[in-house]
């Protein structure tokens, strides 16, 4: 048995619960790969994105974080005009900031996973839900993880979209306590 949202879901969206969702990771690239994903959410739904996933890993150079950085107000035009990601100006503009962001950390010696997973000195926060009702679109970690991030510049990181991010990275386990993938 899967979680609900993904049981009776397509292909990709039970791979995506099988395999990544709420699996710890600390792969810098992943992270922001899945920030990306996350922030592009916003407003829309989770199946939206997952269809477009391979459609952002080439529009954003497979999430290479130095060459998203780089790109410029050209580039941000042409991928305005790519159909296989949402064209959203301020979330395509996010993206990129955002990348400009981690390479400054990378810069200073900080890398972006471990940034994320001190707020958890490191540790999975394991929900014991039994029902996705139960399951908050917010909390406190996902609030100071949101807050610092606007502090260092980040956009769309808003403390929603930031749970959303915990979930996908595994620095939270939200799968149901049912679920054969808990």
């Amino acid at each position: 048995m899967r979680c609900p949202w993904a049981e009776d879901s397509f292909e990709a969206m039970q791979k995506y619960h099988d395999t990544e969702w709420c699996k710890p990771s600390h792969d810098d690239k992943y992270f922001f790969e899945m920030l990306t994903l996350e922030l592009s959410q916003a407003g829309l739904s989770w199946s939206t994105v997952i269809k477009r996933r391979d459609g952002y890993r080439q529009a954003f150079a497979d999430f290479d974080v130095e060459r998203v950085s780089k790109f410029d107000d050209q580039k941000q035009a042409e991928l305005l005009q790519d159909e296989s990601i949402i064209r959203n100006k301020l979330k395509v503009k996010a993206t990129i900031n955002n990348a400009q962001k981690i390479v400054e950390m990378h810069q200073a010696g900080e890398n972006f996973s471990d940034y994320i997973w001190h707020f958890t000195d490191g540790k999975i926060i394991d929900h014991h839900f039994t029902d996705e009702s139960q399951m908050p679109a917010q909390d406190e970690l996902s609030q100071a993880v949101s807050k610092d991030l606007k502090k260092r510049g980040f956009r769309f990181v808003g403390p929603t979209i930031i749970y959303s991010f915990l979930q996908a990275v595994g620095v939270l386990n939200d799968h149901l306590d049912q679920c054969d993938f808990k």
